[in-house]
């Protein structure tokens, strides 16, 4: 059994007087006018009894206090030993997003407007007073003396935008889409603690359209093998693929639901916003052939998946839905003022839909539900489009920019005509380990976008594919919006060493300024993220990157990286023994290792094509052992295991069948991704590589040692190297229901070393 929270039995009866007006409507209305489900009849009673969930209505009063109980208890859980040193005065009159820290040693005041703003206080005071650091991931508050030291004097510090973002739309399936609700907590508590103040609640997104639909001529049965396991569920709710694996139980997504009103339950008690999935669209195949008066659109082809089908907005169907849907998601998650939409996103057809139309109807349902909700939608690609904007009151939008940094010669008001939009950063794609950020783009820009005398900028939006890496990033990027002045970056991550470990270190300041000049300097104008490792990469002798959509070769320097490590081996002793020290030192001998694959493979390239048999198996056993300590190294840090991924995931299967399934569902989203045309037609395979101990020792350096042997027997035997099928390779893992640790073994110190040891030292390597 999943511990996302309480299990409702699928027989409990619900009283219908439970059961908001809204939905109690469309329940006793029934069907949709022209729906049809041939062969299957009205859904059973199972079928249609909603999950119900106490909630806030849509535009209530805000009190004029607030409960401080669940920032208390978020203080709690962050600082288990000094949450008592911490008293937490509601202070709505502050103004928004305003806190007020000041105290004596031992009895520390924060002041706030909202439960998370007295958490950002509480981060604002261990970053600037106190020196520690609580990160994602890794934390030195177990270097923090046992009596907090005094606020020299009070400080008050109010958020410079008012949109604090976070959360990308492949976030739930490149994080963790089997995760529990402690995890979510967490990161909910991390949010906080970092001023974020909006965020994205994917979980249980498909429960509504599986209650809404039943209403408009579709089986339970068909919803079910329609909708996509959790893994893929994020490109399912874009509109870019169905189905893919599933199917899923009603169970999973009751759990999944519950789960989901969790999360936004304790988003609200904080004082922030869940930022809820919109409807704006999305149907099964056949919906006009069940409903008189619809009219939809097919949307073609991405990646080689098929997408759902797109009703059109305008038509008299479109509206219905749009309740019955908003109805059923009330029900669960409750009501918000932001809802997440990005129709057509990255392609879909247009068809002879008039799309300014489709936008305002959009936003029609959605106020009709939830009056003056904020539209989020995603700035990415040719999204959104003057079409889009043209047909929408943008007053009740904001364009979250995943492109701020990516890009040059940006003007996001010529561009969007002056609508609100978040500067945000997508620095992470499909959850690769990798070190590095554009972190200089964001301080040249951010001060210069809000300072313009038309500028639009309203927000920040923290939009990594995969949340949980790059912790330096994090805490950075969410520091812009609370920064009164420019930030410079040298100063920055000098003071970002001295708290990620507890007090000041020569040695570590060393490191972070290697890392600081090197991957988190890196320079926009085409990529966001770093390169990745040639050890995930499919093997080829010519490979120059894991991911077909990633940079193609180094980004900075990677003697930097190297350099990095030989000083945080150095570190004081007294302070190797937090998390953090110990996720940066292992994320770092990665970082070197992986670095080392770029200098390593055109070696034995070059062996290879000079026929030299004995240099190729010398330099590809190197590459092995270097494989296998990579393995070890990583197995060595609990952030880093496959076998958490996995065994999470089968914790949600009800038999070994849906375990099974549920497995594959995670392990291909790591691998081949999706089905053969997929992987290989739209390059899917090895998207959301990642260096875990697991994925590494039973994937990548299975799939390395396979290729050398074909290329060891071509040399010996003077013939041409045997063709290896990698899909068929790669679908034989993802098949797979291999066990793996969950907690991690060995000494990280040990085995870093033995890393430095391995590698050329760092003045060989630029």
């Amino acid at each position: 059994m999943p511990r996302s929270g309480r299990r409702l039995p699928a027989t409990r009866p619900v009283a219908l007087a439970a059961l908001p007006a809204a939905l109690l409507a469309v329940i006793c209305a029934g069907p949709a006018p022209g729906a049809t489900a041939p062969g299957t009849g009205s859904p059973s009673r199972a079928d249609v009894r909603p999950l119900t969930r106490a909630h806030a209505p849509t535009g209530a009063p805000r009190a004029a206090t607030f409960d401080t109980a669940p920032a208390r208890a978020a203080l709690q859980r962050l600082l288990p030993r000094h949450a008592g040193q911490f008293t937490l005065v509601p202070d709505p009159a502050a103004g928004a997003d305003t806190f007020t820290v000041s105290g004596t040693a031992g009895a520390v005041t924060v002041r706030g407007s909202t439960g998370a703003t007295l958490l950002t206080g509480v981060g604002w005071y261990l970053q600037h007073v106190a020196g520690a650091d609580i990160g994602w991931p890794g934390d030195s508050i177990g270097m923090l003396p046992a009596r907090l030291p005094a606020v020299p004097a009070p400080v008050t510090r109010s958020a410079q935008v008012p949109h604090r973002y976070a959360l990308n739309d492949t976030d739930d399936g490149y994080s963790g889409p089997y995760r529990t609700f402690e995890e979510h907590q967490r990161q909910i508590d991390l949010l906080a603690l970092h001023g974020i103040n909006e965020v994205f609640v994917q979980v249980g997104a498909e429960y509504p359209y599986y209650r809404a639909l039943q209403r408009f001529g579709y089986s339970a049965e068909e919803l079910r093998q329609w909708i996509p396991g959790p893994g893929h569920q994020s490109w399912w709710l874009l509109q870019n693929l169905s189905g893919f694996g599933g199917p899923v139980t009603e169970r999973l997504m009751r759990e999944r639901a519950e789960l989901g009103g969790r999360i936004a339950e304790q988003l609200r008690g904080l004082g922030m916003t869940p930022v809820l999935p919109g409807y704006f669209g999305t149907v099964p195949a056949g919906f006009a052939a069940r409903n008189a008066g619809a009219a939809t659109v097919a949307q073609g082809d991405w990646a080689g998946f098929d997408r759902p089908d797109w009703l059109d907005p305008a038509s008299p169907v479109f509206a219905k839905l749009a309740a019955a849907y908003y109805a059923e998601q009330r029900a669960v998650f409750g009501d918000s003022s932001m809802y997440r939409m990005s129709p057509l996103h990255e392609g879909g057809r247009t068809g002879s839909v008039d799309v300014g139309a489709a936008a305002g109807a959009i936003q029609g349902a959605l106020h009709a539900a939830h009056p003056g909700a904020l539209w989020a939608v995603l700035g990415w690609q040719d999204d959104p489009t003057a079409e889009l904007l043209a047909g929408v009151d943008t007053s009740k939008l904001l364009i979250l920019d995943g492109l701020s940094d990516r890009y040059n010669r940006l003007d996001r008001e010529a561009r969007w005509g002056g609508v609100p939009y978040a500067m945000g950063t997508i620095y992470n794609f499909g959850g690769h380990t990798t070190i590095g950020a554009n972190t200089s783009v964001w301080l040249e820009r951010f001060g210069p976008w809000r300072a313009k005398s038309n500028s639009a900028l309203a927000g920040i939006a923290y939009l990594p594919e995969a949340t949980g890496t790059n912790p330096a990033a994090f805490d950075l990027f969410t520091d812009l919006a609370w920064d009164a002045g420019p930030i410079d970056q040298r100063t920055w991550f000098a003071g970002f060493a001295a708290r990620r470990y507890g007090r000041p270190d020569a040695e570590a300041a060393a490191a972070w300024e290697e890392l600081r000049k090197g991957p988190y300097s890196t320079s926009s104008g085409l990529w966001s993220e770093s390169q990745d490792s040639l050890f995930s990469a499919r093997p080829s002798l010519s490979a120059v990157g894991a991911a077909y959509w990633s940079p193609k070769s180094m980004r900075y320097p990677a003697g930097s990286v190297r350099r990095a490590l030989d000083h945080l081996l150095r570190v004081d002793p007294a302070l190797r023994g937090s998390s953090a020290y110990r996720f940066d030192l292992v994320d770092t001998a990665r970082q070197a290792l992986a670095n080392h694959s770029r200098v390593l493979l055109p070696k034995i390239r070059a062996a290879y094509e000079a026929k030299d048999l004995t240099r190729f198996r010398t330099l590809t056993a190197e590459w092995q052992d270097g494989m296998r300590l990579l393995d070890q190294v990583t197995g060595s840090d609990p952030n880093l295991l496959l076998g958490t991924w996995l065994s999470r995931a089968r914790s949600h299967g009800a038999d070994r069948a849906e375990q099974d399934r549920y497995e594959y569902d995670a392990r291909s989203l790591l691998s081949v991704w999706g089905r053969r045309g997929t992987s290989e037609g739209g390059f899917l395979h090895d998207y959301a590589n990642r260096e875990w101990s697991g994925l590494i020792s039973e994937l990548y350096a299975r799939r390395w040692a396979a290729y050398f042997a074909t290329l060891d027997e071509a040399l010996a035997g003077g013939g041409a190297p045997r063709e290896i099928d990698w899909h068929a390779f790669e679908e034989e893992w993802a098949g797979r229901t291999t066990r793996h640790p969950d907690r991690p073994a060995g000494d990280p110190y040990r085995l870093a070393t033995a890393v430095a040891a391995a590698l050329p030292p760092a003045a060989a390597t630029g």
